[in-house]
């Protein structure tokens, strides 16, 4: 039983490492070439901010259907609310990397700002994120106790 457990973790870590890669891409390629453009040269947290939205929209539909599509809730605009809580927590620790980088560092340049935000950034976001989704947004107990709250109650 253990091991089933294991390996049914060990399954839905590897897609959440593939959806998060596909998220990865969106981000890096978007905060990239908003960093290249004059409006958000000087402007790192605006492009970042920016692109780690984008981002959060591809994980949205990638977690939502396919890394926890057997334990997501019927309730998707609450749902949601949750998953984009629990994204902008992340997005904050990477903006927080990246702003000691750039800002209290001085490391300006367009890889450095990678760096802090789409590595080490990505690193601890994720990891505070997966346990979050795995155990508020997506939790098969959470879902179980919300659907024993919509059970009605026997008439006598």
């Amino acid at each position: 039983m253990r091991r089933l457990a294991g390996s049914a973790l060990l399954r839905q870590l590897t897609k959440f490492a593939l959806v998060g890669g596909v998220g990865f891409v969106v981000d890096t390629v978007s905060f990239t070439l908003l960093r290249l453009t004059p409006a958000f040269a000087g402007s790192p947290l605006k492009a970042g901010i920016i692109s780690t939205v984008l981002a959060i929209i591809a994980n949205w539909v990638g977690n939502r259907y396919w890394t926890f599509g057997p334990h997501r809730s019927t309730r998707s605009a609450w749902e949601a609310v949750e998953f984009v809580a629990v994204s902008v927590l992340g997005m904050l620790v990477a903006l927080g990397c990246l702003a000691v980088s750039h800002y209290l560092l001085g490391f300006t340049t367009l890889l450095a700002d990678n760096i802090s935000k789409n590595v080490v950034g990505l690193v601890l976001g994720s990891a505070i994120r997966f346990l979050l989704y795995r155990h508020w947004v997506y939790s098969p107990a959470r879902r179980n106790r919300v659907a024993a709250q919509r059970v009605p109650e026997p008439v006598e």
